[in-house]
């Protein structure tokens, strides 16, 4: 999944070409969520792909731990990381705030 590929093209009036700002939704705690213990080599692409089968939706998984979140792919050792349940609700949010604006 693309998470740009639905939002906004624009061009500024000197021509150059640009993508809207993505606005992530605010994700729920749901008692199906799941957690784990992060490691070192943890990274939020490699447990998208360990819980998800999709290394794209790593997003997901940073968007839900924002305090674990340092700017980087990879998740700091021994902090708990939550993983949300539904990610396809996820998905299906996220579209629907990027598009409705």
């Amino acid at each position: 999944m693309n998470r740009y590929e639905r939002l906004d093209r624009l061009k500024t009036p000197e021509g150059r070409r640009y993508i809207k700002n993505a606005i992530y939704p605010d994700i729920p705690v749901s008692a199906d969520d799941t957690y784990v213990i992060a490691t070192v080599g943890d990274r939020y692409d490699s447990l998208a792909m360990q819980f998800y089968k999709d290394i794209s939706l790593w997003w997901i998984i940073a968007s839900a731990n924002p305090s674990s979140s340092s700017d980087s792919i990879v998740a700091t050792p021994g902090v708990q990381l939550r993983i949300p349940a539904s990610p396809q609700n996820i998905v299906a949010l996220y579209n629907k705030i990027n598009n409705e604006r």
